[in-house]
């Protein structure tokens, strides 16, 4: 049986670096798919639009599998593997690290580079809010009202979070159930709703993002 959880920061963090006169803005941000990288990078290069580099990387999935470092013109692996590196060694996911770096006059060679990118991505880092957030899948029913109790048990069977319902002449159940409990969820509900007739479902994943 897998996993049925993952780590991530609860809201945006920051930390601070500086050596040589350069400034290292290190910025952590929750983040669920593609899209919400591009808008929260757009948005930190609007707020600092007057830095010479914006470097970044960042990692999805509920085991983190697909990710992204871009060093954003600094020299190649100075930056963003650094910043990537630190996410990973954090063991964190769905989750954004954006360097931004003032430039102070003064070159700080390769490893010095790699020294602040990283420094100030672990203190976004540390200086953000750890969760434990549950993998889990959503289950959408209906039924008659004949059929609630059936239906209650075999619900009852499963740990589970009730999002929305509705019982009435026409009854509607949404609730969401951990990962690890997908198959034998839908081997029995198939089961009972060859019993229950009325009974229809719809299963949706929540946050298996790639």
């Amino acid at each position: 049986m897998g996993k049925d959880y993952f780590y991530t920061i609860k809201k945006r963090s920051e930390g601070f670096y500086k050596e040589k006169g350069s400034k290292f803005i290190g910025i952590a941000i929750p983040v669920i798919s593609e899209e919400d990288i591009k808008t929260s990078l757009l948005e930190i290069k609007t707020q600092y639009y007057d830095a010479r580099h914006h470097c970044y990387a960042w990692v999805l999935g509920n085991n983190g599998s697909s990710y992204r470092a871009n060093d954003d013109g600094e020299p190649n692996h100075s930056a963003g593997d650094p910043i990537l590196g630190q996410i990973r060694s954090s063991d964190l996911t769905n989750l954004l690290v954006v360097v931004v770096r003032y430039f102070g006059g003064t070159k700080l060679g390769v490893s010095g580079l790699i020294n602040a990118y990283r420094t100030a991505a672990a203190e976004a880092i540390k200086n953000g809010k750890v969760v434990k957030e549950k993998i889990t899948f959503t289950a959408l029913l209906s039924f008659d009202y004949g059929s609630t109790n059936a239906v209650m048990r075999f619900v009852n069977s499963f740990e589970f979070t009730v999002l929305e319902q509705v019982f009435e002449l026409n009854c509607k159940l949404t609730a969401a159930f951990s990962i690890n409990e997908k198959e034998r969820f839908l081997d029995e509900i198939k089961e009972l709703s060859m019993r229950e007739l009325s009974l229809q479902y719809q299963i949706k994943d929540d946050n298996s993002t790639p």
